[in-house]
């Protein structure tokens, strides 16, 4: 349940709690249309992963597994430069998201936020994968609780007004967004999806990876798409796609307007919610230096392990170092576009990856062999889907 919870997590995060703006601004009243063009793009690959880890259960996974298919191992250390640059601009995204809601209660210097919160979540990753996951676990149904009491105050105040007025207040804005429009804020609602693949880099701190990582996986997967869904809807009924692209705080612009009261508590949970999933890209992107330096696909030195806390310290202090920087250099909607076409690329090549293997007649892990299908249909609808928006 902890792997579980550290998934949801992750993928929660500024992806719905900050994002749902940014999506409305492109997909207008079809969000949610836009949420579920980017849930299809990540199940495929969701799978995958699933096999994947249950077949290799080791840090630096995706490194692994295109060792394993490919036996290159320039190539493998490139993939796990390629996890790392993910981790840390999904952060530093994550990072920009808290500061926009300290911003509905205080003022202060953005760079003074940023650097505050960098360094407390290196601080949490450092002190141990237990502590920080159980930090982690708890801040997540934080975050969850979050969602239900937006979705309910939102699904009152429409009820109120008449879910028929909404309806059409609704279909007013229907022609404000077009398909380029829809795709386009699928790209950026891929991000908030991004984060089940960090799931496979704690491999080697799981209890039986081979039965619970697929199951952990695909669990977080669903339950936060119902969300997404659910949320983005409600997100539509209550307000415009304008004023959800000005909010730099969304779901707490939809709070107040539905209760008419000051939107102190849904900020306070979107404060846990944007840096409790940082602080699991930390985490993962730490755990996959720390792998790639024990094979020597990165300097050795930086797979040392703390004696005390049993974490690597070195990683983790250089990751954090570079999420500030990104951070500080990038806004957040680039930062979020950066991390959905990295992500994208690193699917083709894990999906590749898997079709190698499985073609290898590699045996599977007891109840994870999935169709060959899988991850052919995890590279079609990818490619379909990074044409369209280019061509867009």
């Amino acid at each position: 349940m902890l792997l579980t919870f550290y998934g949801i997590g992750t993928i929660l995060g500024a992806g719905i709690y900050v994002l749902v703006g940014e999506v409305a601004g492109r997909a207008g009243i079809y969000a949610p249309l836009s949420f579920g063009l980017a849930a299809l793009l990540a199940l495929f690959s969701a799978f995958s992963y699933a096999e994947l880890a249950a077949r290799f259960p080791f840090s630096a996974g995706e490194a692994v597994y295109v060792e394993e298919a490919f036996h290159h191992a320039t190539l493998s250390a490139l993939i796990g430069y390629l996890v790392v640059t993910i981790g840390l601009v999904s952060s530093a995204t994550l990072v920009h998201g808290f500061a926009r809601y300290l911003g509905v209660f205080v003022t202060f210097p953005e760079w003074l936020v940023l650097g505050g919160s960098v360094i407390a979540m290196g601080i949490i990753a450092a002190w141990g994968v237990k502590e920080s996951l159980t930090i982690t676990a708890v801040m997540t149904l934080v975050e969850i609780f979050g969602l239900i009491l937006v979705v309910w105050v939102g699904t009152t105040s429409v009820l109120d007004q008449g879910l028929v007025n909404a309806l059409l207040t609704v279909a007013e804005n229907r022609a404000a967004a077009t398909w380029a429009g829809i795709f386009g804020g699928a790209f950026i609602a891929f991000y908030a999806y991004v984060g089940f693949e960090d799931m496979v880099n704690v491999a080697e701190e799981v209890r039986d990876p081979h039965r619970n990582l697929p199951r952990a996986i695909i669990m977080a997967l669903g339950i936060t798409t119902f969300f997404y869904f659910i949320v983005s809807i409600t997100a539509v009924l209550v307000l415009t796609p304008a004023e959800l692209t000005a909010s730099s705080a969304p779901l707490a612009l939809l709070y107040e307007k539905a209760t008419g009261n000051p939107p102190i508590i849904i900020s306070l949970i979107g404060l846990f919610a944007v840096i409790n999933g940082a602080l699991v890209q930390t985490i993962m992107a730490s755990r996959v230096l720390y792998g790639m330096g024990k094979r020597r696909w990165a300097p050795p030195a930086i797979s040392a392990v703390n004696s005390r806390t049993h974490t690597p310290v070195r990683a983790t202090a250089l990751v954090a170092s570079a999420i500030l920087i990104l951070a500080l250099w990038f806004p957040l909607v680039t930062l979020a576009q950066i991390t959905s076409l990295l992500t994208l690329l690193l699917f083709l090549l894990i999906n590749a990856a898997l079709i190698v293997i499985k073609r290898q007649e590699t045996p599977a892990a007891r109840g994870t062999g999935y169709p060959l299908a899988v991850p052919w249909l995890g590279i079609l609808t990818i490619t379909i889907f990074l044409i369209i928006t280019v061509t867009n």
